[in-house]
């Protein structure tokens, strides 16, 4: 059987690997690709698994009661939903103008799906509301590299010069978790790492310096470190004369951050800031490379730019084995962010105030450049404003979760249902699709044509294996579809290859530039890196003579310290940061479907030092709630020496009662608008309860209840649901307190079927089921149920279909 060469759909290393298919099975198993050179993370090695998981979505979903989110979903045919989705975005236009209609990409899209939502946004809504998740990743670091070096490429070297250098400088990175596959390059090296971290993360064991400042204070060190370069005479003089501008500015303000002061601030010992100082400033060549860590701040702009500020005045961007980079996330982080689908951009890395890129991108669009809306609000800011006087009404979204992965979560969720409308295209009913009017089921990664953009501005192709089960469609055909029944059709294509030509002449002579790049030199050339024009050979290493600014010179900006926007007092004493685990990724929609990527992981922890978790009677395993201005969230409590003293770390990847997006900060950089992910005030409170600890976990005094049998059924039409069996009704005894866990269900008929939870009458949950199907739903994200609440399991089937149903749904009594 052929195999077919394509890329992991998960993080920005776009790792190489193959697939087969068998007999309908698709098998995975690792390619020798530049970046993981036959390596993949645990992430990676079970992605298959994902393609034909029982919850995957196969047809479109609608509610029964059209306008009523509390209504249960029907399964409906694709004609269905696009009219419904095209009745709302006129109506919403009609009352209240066209940036009432927004959209919300995500970087997991190809470059040519990216493209296309943009457009679509331009041209067939011509709305200025626009945004995707990649505003909460990576916008702080593009910033910084737009202002000093005139550009942004996340790494603008291959990843395989990181084998090259000297020393090497992570600031908020856990490679070794987050890329696994990308350590090779680490552990090729003979120098130092210094890695810079809060907690000692499993990047941080293996550093030969690891600096461990209060969240937050990035900047200050990064300052103290280039006062200290300038004291020991380590700065490159004649590069900075020759290949910068700014620095005299630069200099004078560093007189503030004197290595008392910003031991004072960040806690890192001076001994510590003088023995990294000197470990730059004699290497023969450095790196220093900043993540989310450093960046997901109130001022995650300016801290980049204080490290983009050393990494100048060491010389380092522009030589062999030295630079300066910033580690994108998701699978096209990079390119996500390229081609339109932020607020204030247009293809090419194009600003779209910009009268010349405006006319340039209108001439390939077919349009005049005054049709194009102007710069529309960041993400977090179009979030807040939704279903308020002048923001958006109706909102598309694609391949992401706002619901899990926003900040201040509670309010996100609050402005969604304050919607007229919601879509969401996606492989999976997500928590944000749960709260849609209408879901579309979207292809995913090994059924689909495009191109993806990697850490390194390296361009490789996505290939198909297989085409998409059920009613599941790429989203270039959802966009096409939609834009021909708003009467723009004319400007659209579904197919991927003409898509990315036009992108290409879209792109030309941009920033990121992709005109001279095709599928063909890409596959020739085991992908192609921007910029490259036409005709010409793409740049690998960026900055070797010149800098792409107006006199060829990188920028230094003077950048000060500020405090975090929270500030610490006696009911919230601690600091919270979130960050990855390396079994999990982004919102855990994909990776939470996993069994093998949910060991270990079933009960996220909340990681502390022995000696705050002492002060509050707190010990390994216990319960314990996190408390912020904005939210709870519960958690088990992980207990680490390697942690400061004063922080609490939480992953990110869960919603509902351990949604650590609940807690976070929504103040925003002024700059970048990014909000501040990693560090806000927290109180800690140990869950008092009679559970003995047990390998680590809490041991509830509980009883297991279970509903569960097979029961036949004659459907009453999907928007009547009634109950299946008096033996599926339970009411929760006075002085206890039940907890769902899950809910499984089977289905013999040849018609989507959905079981629905009720409490106390009321819809909770619904199940959809696929013909001759099943299905399994964790239910932790649902509250506790008090005494004297009635759950009963109901089922909606199409009129007159007959069949048996398979019901199994597991509480817990507390």
């Amino acid at each position: 059987m052929p195999s077919t060469t394509t890329h992991c759909p998960y993080c920005s290393l776009q790792c190489g690997i193959s697939l087969e298919v068998r007999n309908g099975e698709v098998s995975l198993s690792p390619a020798d690709f530049p970046t993981n050179r036959g390596g993949l993370c645990v992430k990676g090695w079970t992605a298959a698994e994902l393609l034909d998981h029982p919850d995957r979505l196969l047809a479109p979903l609608v509610r029964t009661v059209p306008g009523d989110r509390r209504s249960p979903f029907r399964a409906a045919g694709w004609d269905e939903a696009l009219d419904r989705t095209v009745e709302a975005i006129t109506a919403s236009q009609e009352r209240y103008g066209r940036d009432s209609v927004g959209c919300f990409g995500g970087g997991g899209l190809t470059n040519e799906k990216a493209y296309l939502l943009g457009k679509f946004a331009r041209v067939a809504l011509r709305t200025a509301s626009i945004d995707y998740n990649g505003r909460f990743c990576m916008s702080s670091a593009a910033t910084a590299a737009n202002r000093a070096f005139g550009v942004d490429r996340g790494l603008p070297f291959p990843l395989a010069d990181v084998a090259r250098t000297q020393v090497l400088l992570l600031a908020g990175s856990n490679l070794a978790d987050t890329m696994p596959p990308a350590m090779q390059y680490l552990n090729e090296r003979g120098g130092g790492l210094i890695v810079v971290d809060p907690r000692t993360s499993a990047t941080a064991k293996a550093a030969t310096v690891h600096l461990r400042p209060v969240p937050g204070t990035d900047l200050v060190l990064a300052n103290g470190l280039l006062h200290l370069v300038l004291r020991a005479g380590h700065a490159d003089l004649a590069y900075i004369a020759a290949r910068t501008t700014g620095f005299d500015e630069v200099r004078a303000g560093l007189t503030a951050y004197w290595p008392d002061r910003v031991e004072r601030v960040t806690g890192v010992p001076v001994e510590d800031l003088e023995r990294v100082a000197e470990m730059l400033g004699t290497a023969a060549s450095a790196m220093i490379l900043t993540a989310r860590g450093a960046e997901q701040h109130s001022q995650g702009s300016d801290t980049a730019q204080a490290f983009v500020n050393l990494a100048l005045a060491l010389g380092l961007p522009g030589r062999p084995g030295s630079g300066y980079g910033s580690i994108t996330g998701q699978g096209n982080g990079q390119g996500g962010r390229e081609h339109g689908q932020k607020a204030d951009q247009l293809p090419g890395y194009r600003r779209i105030d910009d009268p010349a890129a405006r006319a340039h991108v209108a001439a390939v669009w077919g349009v005049a450049p005054e049709e194009l809306p102007g710069p529309g609000l960041s993400a977090q800011e179009m979030l807040s404003g939704m279903g308020r006087d002048g923001g958006v009404r109706a909102l598309l979204v694609f391949a992401s979760n706002v619901v899990v992965s926003a900040p201040d979560r509670d309010r996100v969720l609050d402005r969604l249902r304050a919607l007229d409308f919601l879509a969401v295209s996606d492989m999976f009913l997500s928590e944000t699709a749960m709260e849609a009017d209408v879901v579309f089921p979207t292809a995913q990664w090994a059924e689909e044509e495009g191109t993806m953009t990697n850490l390194e501005g390296r361009v490789v192709r996505r290939r198909p294996a297989r085409v998409p089960p059920g009613q599941a469609r790429d989203d270039l055909q959802l966009i096409t579809a939609l834009a021909r029944r708003l009467g723009r059709g004319a400007y659209f294509s579904a197919d991927a290859r003409e898509v990315f030509q036009e992108l290409r002449r879209a792109s030309s002579g941009g920033a990121a530039d992709y005109g001279g790049i095709t599928y063909e030199r890409i596959e020739a050339e085991q992908g192609v890196f921007w910029p490259c024009p036409e005709g010409e050979t793409g740049v690998a290493r960026m900055f070797t003579d010149r800098f792409p600014t107006a006199d060829g010179r990188a920028r230094f900006v003077r950048v000060e310290h500020r405090d975090a926007t929270e500030r610490l007092d006696a009911e919230f004493p601690y600091v919270l940061t979130t960050g990855r685990l390396m079994r999990q990724y982004q919102s855990g929609t994909q990776t939470r479907r996993i069994a093998a990527l949910t060991q270990g992981d079933a009960v996220p922890s909340a990681e502390m030092h022995p000696d705050l978790a002492r002060r509050h009677g707190i010990g390994a395993g216990d319960a314990v709630e996190l408390r912020t201005r904005r939210g709870r969230a519960l958690f088990a409590a992980e207990l680490a020496d390697g942690i400061r003293p004063d922080t609490v770390f939480v992953p990110f990847h869960w919603g509902g009662e351990s949604g650590a997006n609940a807690l976070t900060d929504p103040s925003l950089d002024p700059l970048s608008r990014m909000p501040a992910f990693k560090a806000c005030a927290v109180a800690v409170r140990k869950v008092e309860d009679p559970r003995p600890r047990l390998d680590g976990r809490t041991q509830m005094d509980s009883t297991p209840r279970f509903l569960q049998g097979i029961f036949s059924f004659t459907g009453k039409g999907m928007d009547a649901p009634f109950p299946l069996a008096s033996e599926l009704r339970y009411v929760v005894p006075d002085g206890y307190v039940t907890q769902p866990v899950y809910l499984r269900g089977g289905n013999s008929c040849d018609e989507l079927v959905c079981l629905v939870l009720m409490r106390d009458g009321t819809p909770m949950r619904y199940l959809p089921i696929g013909a001759k199907a099943g299905v399994h739903v964790s239910l932790r994200v649902v509250e506790d149920l008090m005494a004297g609440t009635t759950i009963e399991v109901y089922l909606a089937a199409p009129d007159g279909v007959s069949g048996s149903a398979v019901v199994d749904l597991g509480l817990v009594e507390v």
